[in-house]
């Protein structure tokens, strides 16, 4: 049964999304709403019927001369409510008829123990629901630059070779632009985050563990909390309040719907999740411009 087709957003986009699966709930739905708001999305409630829907609407194109669905889609994004809501099969349908479109997993919450154990469809890459946008960003951005991306590897390339990817796409520009600060609770993940940014080229003017400084000049904060309790709520409030100009990201070992709700509210430019990814970190900076550095 076709959910929904083509959702059109305020503005017209290159991106072509099926969506396949549920767009609702905290998470799923703030996904969907994002990405709707940045590409041309297609909702069905699975992949035969998508298939079908888009076989049909292009023999509809082709007979009367209408623009539906005249492209093939850039990317099929299968919205995952429950473990094993999609199978190898699925993949296979849509790999088979657009065969050179990436696929993706989406992941709410309750995928989190089963991520840990690998991937659930083989040659497919699932993607948590704090990170996609964020990532989705940084495709559009290379698909406007005409380089393939990390959605354009192979599903079997190696790690290193992703990072590879992800540090050459980044805009020096972009990194230039910015100051970062670095904050984690723990000595040994600000190590990890400080090594990360200085060999991607981010340049960082403060490190520190603990809770961020409030008179920290930075134009932008990349704050590793742990996990977000009313504690670093309430701090990250005060942020935002005395440096309104600083673009704060929060890293969370495990972001929920309701934490992350709280933490937008709060002023965080984004919320993340551990262990960072440089083509999500990436994301978060495209669309912003740097503000005016802060003065003590």
């Amino acid at each position: 049964m076709l959910v929904n087709t083509l959702v059109t957003p305020s503005h017209r986009s290159s991106i072509r999304v099926l969506w396949i699966g549920s767009q609702l709930g905290s998470e799923l739905g703030t996904v969907y709403d994002r990405t709707s708001q940045r590409a041309e999305v297609d909702v069905f409630d699975s992949p035969p019927a998508a298939i079908a829907a888009c076989v049909a609407q292009e023999s509809q194109r082709l007979t009367r001369e209408s623009p539906c669905l005249s492209t093939q889609p850039t990317l099929a994004v299968l919205s995952t409510d429950r473990p094993g809501r999609w199978t190898q099969n699925d993949a296979v349908l849509l790999s088979r008829m657009w065969p050179l479109m990436p696929i993706v997993s989406l992941a709410s919450s309750l995928g989190d123990g089963c991520r840990r154990s690998g991937p659930t469809i083989p040659g497919v890459e699932e993607v948590l629901w704090h990170d996609f946008i964020c990532r989705f960003e940084s495709w559009q951005a290379d698909k406007k630059a005409g380089r393939c991306g990390t959605l354009g590897l192979p599903a079997t390339v190696r790690r290193e070779e992703r990072f590879l990817e992800a540090t050459t796409a980044i805009n020096a520009a972009t990194v230039s632009a910015f100051h970062i600060s670095v904050v984690a609770s723990h000595q040994v993940d600000l190590d990890g985050l400080v090594d990360l940014l200085t060999l991607s080229g981010w340049r960082i003017t403060h490190a520190a563990c603990g809770r961020p400084s409030l008179n920290d000049p930075a134009t932008a904060l990349i704050w590793d909390a742990g996990s977000l309790g009313a504690s670093q709520l309430a701090w990250l409030a005060m942020l935002t309040a005395s440096r309104p100009a600083c673009r704060i990201v929060v890293l969370d070992s495990f972001p929920r719907g309701d934490s992350t709700r709280a933490a937008i509210a709060a002023g965080a430019a984004a919320v993340l999740g551990r262990p960072l990814s440089l083509e999500t970190l990436k994301g978060t900076f495209l669309t912003t411009k740097p503000q005016r550095r802060m003065t003590a």
